[in-house]
């Protein structure tokens, strides 16, 4: 009798509707040879198993502490500084009083009602995990807690990665899932140290619905459909992504219903998931009734209605004859239809889309009509590089693992079909959302090295003669996994690991410069301003100013009010004259702005300013336009070419003033902008309305006050 040749730890394939086939996949038998005929023992086998978990949970978590060896243990970007602030809100004042906060130091004077507009499960998952650890006198500080909660996150995601492709294929592609996934730059890029985002926790809730829910259709137990559920309510508590999720579970059962697969396990499996989950999703403030009334949802109510049709015309059917029960179900397909259409349009739903979800569908749409979503970086289409440098060698695998996941075609391997092959989509229509596509690439990806690696190590042992070939193959393949893990350990330690608040440079000899500017700048705002001051700036720095700097912003990175948004940018786009008695409308005492152009930051407002132009000319039309700040032939300049309206604008004046005195570059003049590379076309003026306040170390943020009406002269 023939046995399996096999390398590493699987031996023999699993069984797809089998959960409980470890024992079997663990017996190790080698092929032909009779001196090479060991048996492992299961237990060194599962051990083995256990230490290359391990491994993989070590290096997900370890991975994503670059940020912390290199800088210290700081919160990164801009929402996270929201999150943090919300979270030590929350451990100070409890859940309850947290959810009807009312937050006085953003969007004002209008203020925020903060638990009716958030995800909650980022912050309430920190502040219980910071209780129990007290509860148990291990004594952290909640900011330790926030900025470890994405690595840890994500080694429990390998965990999940592992059981979910081993229950869909077999021991050793679970084993390979997880090793890619705990190091890929595309989830690392929201899970490191300090990227203290809605996504740290909700990629895991993702992946652990997903996988609860093609349990539930394996196996038909109401058990873990309720736990599907309740992952998916943690999701939807965690980030608005979870949409995807609403969509995706619908769409796979009706693939599932429509080639013949359907079953009482997957009736029971989404009769439970969409009952209960539903019921919880509504318990979120921010979501409410949304899955009953929106049409982002209505998929979801579909695919129920229509399951439950499904499983009553299977029950007619046995009760009926053939030539009766046609008639009855074509009686029945058109009054759903006529019904569901009329529910539609009555209910002034079918067409209540959202900016985001055109954006998705159509990818000029933002550009074209919303540009404050558009003005967003992770927003714009992804390109080839980003996906190849997000994702590496592993683009190339997918249509391998979707080939092999029809050998044989099973009720898991379709949903990580679906999963590949859509979120794909949606991560080239929006750069964001490459987060969401990178654990379903990487399940893909694993099938195909595991049944590769396995196949032709296979063929090595059987055939001599086709060695070469197999082994120039095996060889490829390592290659490659040894260039995705030099990659992701580049990017993680040089890439994701900087975070937005503490900039770095080289020096002319290979040395590290640090840029400490913004922290810099807060802590001034913090020490030498009152408490009750307003401070305008474009909206990306809200949450950094009320979470570092403790003062009253106008806007944040909520943005909630395109109203309130397109206020500033119209005072920032209006000469200085203009944009005062705005101000004073609005009681602004400080107006910060950030300048790259002494150290070459290319991130800066006047690089942003476009879009300021953009969003405020959509609400003040007859008084900004932005052909008037370009060049006659399009051109966006700061130099003498810049027309007037650009040169004369508030924000120009308070980014460059005084800058013409200095001097950037060797043998360039003076006011040599080093983003723009020109020397900058207004360099003599005067402010009349406001007066600098403070600017820092390497200009990168500047700090202006605005005056007292007594006090112009």
């Amino acid at each position: 009798m023939k046995r399996k040749a096999v390398v590493g730890v699987d031996v023999k394939k699993t069984s797809v509707s089998s959960s409980s086939s470890s024992s079997s996949a663990l017996s190790v038998l080698t092929k032909d040879d009779p001196d090479m005929k060991v048996k492992t023992n299961s237990s060194e086998a599962f051990l083995l198993k256990i230490a290359i978990l391990l491994i993989i949970y070590l290096t997900a978590f370890l991975i994503r502490l670059f940020s912390v060896a290199r800088y210290e243990s700081i919160i990164h970007e801009f929402d996270p500084w929201f999150n943090f602030r919300s979270t030590k809100y929350i451990t100070d004042e409890g859940f309850l009083n947290f959810m009807n906060w009312f937050d006085d130091r953003s969007w004002y004077p209008l203020g925020r009602h903060v638990g009716g507009t958030i995800y909650p499960g980022l912050m309430a998952t920190a502040a219980y995990v910071h209780y129990i650890m007290n509860a148990l006198h291990l004594t952290i500080d909640i900011r330790n807690v926030c900025v470890l909660t994405g690595p840890f996150f994500a080694s429990n995601t390998t965990l999940v990665a592992y059981f979910f492709s081993r229950d869909v294929h077999d021991e050793a592609t679970g084993l390979v899932a997880a090793a890619l996934i705990a190091i890929v730059p595309g989830y690392i890029s929201r899970s490191v140290a300090g990227s203290y985002d809605n996504e740290a926790v909700a990629i895991f809730a993702l992946l652990l619905t997903f996988y609860l829910y093609v349990k539930a259709v394996q196996t038909g137990s109401m058990l873990f459909s309720a736990a599907a559920a309740l992952a998916y309510f943690y999701m939807v508590a965690a980030w608005g992504g979870y949409i995807y999720i609403t969509n995706l579970i619908p769409l796979y059962t009706l693939v599932m219903m429509i080639f013949g697969r359907y079953s009482h396990r997957l009736y029971i499996a989404y009769s439970v998931t969409y009952i209960l989950g539903t019921l919880m999703s509504m318990q979120v403030s921010i979501v409410e009734f949304k899955p009953v009334r929106t049409p982002e949802h209505m998929a979801a109510m579909g695919v129920f209605c229509l399951i439950q049709a499904y499983g009553f015309l299977k029950y007619v059917h046995s009760k009926l004859s053939d030539s009766d029960f046609k008639q009855f179900r074509k009686l029945v397909f058109f009054a759903a239809l006529a019904a569901g259409v009329l529910f539609s349009i009555a209910s002034g739903y079918a067409f209540a889309w959202t900016g985001r979800l055109y954006s998705l569908i159509n990818v000029t749409h933002a550009r074209d009509f919303i540009p404050i979503i558009a003005s967003v970086a992770e927003h714009q289409p992804s390109v080839w590089d980003s996906l190849f440098f997000d994702m590496h060698f592993m683009l190339f695998m997918v249509p391998a693992g979707v080939f092999y996941c029809f050998k044989p075609l099973s009720d898991g391997s379709i949903f990580l079909v679906l999963y590949g092959v859509s979120s794909l989509y949606f991560s080239s229509a929006m750069v964001r959302l490459v987060l969401v596509t990178s654990p379903g690439v990487c399940l893909l990806s694993a099938i195909a090295v595991s049944y590769v690696m396995r196949k032709y190590f296979a063929m090595m042992k059987k055939d001599a003669t086709q060695s070469d070939m197999t082994l120039i193959t095996v060889a490829g393949i390592t290659l490659m996994l040894f260039f995705y893990s030099s990659h992701s350990a580049y990017v993680a330690s040089e890439v994701y690991s900087s975070p937005s608040i503490v900039l770095q440079a080289r020096g002319h000899g290979g040395s590290r410069i640090i840029f400490d500017d913004f922290r810099e700048a807060y802590r001034w705002l913090s020490q030498n301003t009152h408490d009750d001051d307003v401070v305008m700036s474009w909206w990306d720095y809200g949450y950094q100013i009320t979470g570092m700097g403790n003062r009253t912003v106008i806007a944040d990175g909520n943005t909630r009010n395109n109203t309130h948004i397109a206020r500033i940018g119209r005072m920032f786009s209006l000469p200085e004259e203009k944009a005062y008695p705005l101000m004073r409308e609005l009681d602004v005492d400080y107006v910060l702005v950030i300048f790259g152009g002494m150290v070459g930051y290319s991130g800066d407002d006047i690089n942003k300013f476009l879009w300021m132009v953009r969003i405020s000319g959509g609400l003040y039309p007859d008084e900004i336009k932005e052909s008037e700040y370009l060049t006659a032939n399009g051109q966006y300049r700061v130099d003498a070419a810049a027309p007037k309206n650009m040169l004369n604008s508030l924000m120009y004046k308070l980014c460059y003033y005084k800058f013409g005195e200095h001097h950037t570059e060797p043998g360039r003049g003076p006011g040599y902008d080093r983003v723009r590379q020109v020397e900058i076309g207004n360099k003599k003026f005067d402010l009349k309305y406001l007066e600098e306040a403070y600017t820092t170390q390497h200009w990168l943020v500047r700090i202006y006050r605005v005056k007292e009406p007594r006090s112009i002269v």
